[in-house]
């Protein structure tokens, strides 16, 4: 029990969570005491510590409120002691009650807590931990004894798993709401980032030069929709990027560089397999036709070029999950594990559409697509990485003259484009030019038919390798259309070189 000489609770007030009847929950208030006492004499203690401390991993509500202080001062760059602590606790009820700044002075008069500051960090920390697995269990129990509306228990499960892991990630189960100041530390660090990289790229690298620089890098918890028509490149593009930001990743890594662009990436495909994803990677790397590889017609050098881009990618933090008919619910159950295990950064879905909700929207396609957007964006956000789902576009692109995408294109929901933090549309103009390719002409055809052929592969010329990603919306900067390289034959996309571009949107 703790010590009532050292500390009585302000206004007979109980701590943050409620105990059950008859039993007190987990904390060591004597430790919490020991450890501000040893930061207030040495303040370099908390620059040794084990784990993040951070103001609600302690018990008691006037500890949290002095440690929060203590942090406010250190990141002024101040010392901290009782005294520079005194103008911000002298109007203090609760820690009147407890002799006020005498309070704080007493707590450094044995220095017993610089014996083992890392051990008391470690005990409040993992104490605080087991009190939000206590408040995570009670509410578990409550839920599943609740049968006054619709019983369902898988969605029950998949709260739970999310709710264990906030516990597993040191995260505070109520998801409390951020100070400005906190706010604005971790904005700082994303532009320091931008700045530390050339001023191109805050966030996740995809890779593509001229994508990075429009959109400043994938960003975490952000979702964008990668969306087009059947056969203009939608999982060759989210393959490329997944591809490019592990392998960034990778490469950063062994060159030793702590703070990489890129990071381990989670590739969800609901429509290809993993082989025949693997089968497109190596290929790019290997520069070798996809058709080569399936038809196993290979030179001795072609085979050989695979083998070496297969030995190079063995430890490629690619993680492929093939699972068909993947609900909402699994899928995000799924990227959590993939996040605790491997510490993933980035999310692809391949595709939205053959993902499943609930079960519970009445068979309306439009609501289980909205539950689907809304549950890709809340994901991001849970986990703090950027989610790319690919989508299918209506057929309404096909009726028109004009075949470049538009939000209103999107499939079964208007809900996607409100979700999304971006919308991405890939489109090339080749594929609908060679749609309208005449005849070949030969001797014998006449002077129109051979200058309309002549037109044709005169536009084709152009066309041929390029491709146009349209960024349709951006919360964080302006639209616009980048235009890229596309190598069909190995499904890759690249970045254009200088002066080929031509006129943005030309392809």
């Amino acid at each position: 029990m703790p010590d009532e000489d050292l500390l009585i609770r302000p206004n007979g007030a109980a701590p943050s969570a409620e105990p059950a009847p008859g039993r007190a929950l987990p904390a060591n208030i004597e430790a919490e005491a020991a450890f501000i006492g040893a930061a207030l004499i040495d303040n370099r203690v908390l620059e040794e510590l084990p784990i993040t401390l951070r103001p609600e991993h302690f018990f008691e509500p006037v500890h949290q409120r002095v440690f929060d202080r203590i942090l406010v001062l250190i990141d002024r760059q101040m010392v901290v002691t009782p005294v520079t602590l005194k103008p911000y606790f002298e109007a203090d009820e609760a820690l009147r009650e407890l002799g006020g700044i005498a309070y704080l002075a007493r707590l450094t008069a044995d220095g017993q807590g610089l014996l083992a500051p890392r051990e008391l960090a470690q005990q409040i920390y993992d104490l605080a931990l087991l009190r939000e697995l206590v408040s995570v269990g009670r509410g578990l129990v409550e839920g599943a004894l609740d049968t006054s509306e619709d019983v369902a228990p898988l969605e029950q499960i998949s709260q739970a798993e999310a709710a264990l892991y906030k516990v597993a990630e040191g995260a505070d189960g109520q998801n409390e709401a951020q100070s400005f100041r906190q706010a604005t530390h971790t904005a700082l660090e994303h532009i320091q980032a931008a700045i530390n990289s050339g001023g191109h790229i805050s966030g996740k690298t995809t890779g593509l030069t001229d994508v990075n620089q429009k959109i400043g890098g994938l960003h975490d918890s952000d979702l964008i929709i990668l969306a087009g028509r059947p056969g203009m490149g939608k999982t060759s593009l989210a393959t490329n990027i997944a591809f490019n930001c592990a392998n960034r990743y990778l490469d950063d890594q062994q060159a030793g560089i702590e703070k990489s662009v890129g990071a381990p990436t989670a590739f969800f495909s609901l429509e290809m397999s993993a082989d025949q994803l693997a089968t497109r990677i190596l290929a790019e790397q290997a520069e070798v036709s996809s058709e080569l590889l399936r038809t196993g017609r290979l030179s001795r050098e072609q085979f050989q070029q695979l083998s070496f881009a297969a030995q190079r990618l063995n430890e490629l933090p690619l993680y492929i999950d093939d699972t068909p008919a993947l609900t909402i619910a699994g899928l995000r159950a799924r990227a959590r594990r993939l996040k605790r295990r491997h510490d993933i950064g980035l999310v692809v879905v391949d595709y939205l559409q053959l993902l499943q909700g609930s079960g519970r929207a009445n068979d309306n396609r439009v609501n289980e697509i909205s539950e689907i957007s809304r549950g890709l964006k809340t994901l991001a956000k849970e986990l703090g990485v950027p989610v790319i789902a690919l989508s299918q576009l209506s057929r309404a692109v096909e009726s028109r003259e004009d075949k470049r995408p538009q939000l209103s294109d999107l499939r079964e929901s208007g809900s996607i484009e409100q979700d999304a933090d971006m919308v991405w549309f890939i489109y090339r103009a080749e594929y609908y030019h060679n749609a309208t390719k005449p005849d070949t002409p030969d001797e014998t055809s006449s002077e129109d038919i051979r200058a309309k052929y002549s037109e044709w592969e005169s536009r084709h010329l152009e066309l041929v390798n390029r491709a146009t990603l349209m960024v349709a919306k951006q919360r964080h900067g302006a639209t616009g259309n980048i235009p890229l390289r596309f190598q069909s034959e190995i499904t890759k996309f690249s970045d254009l070189a200088p002066g080929e571009a031509g006129e943005y949107g030309a392809y």
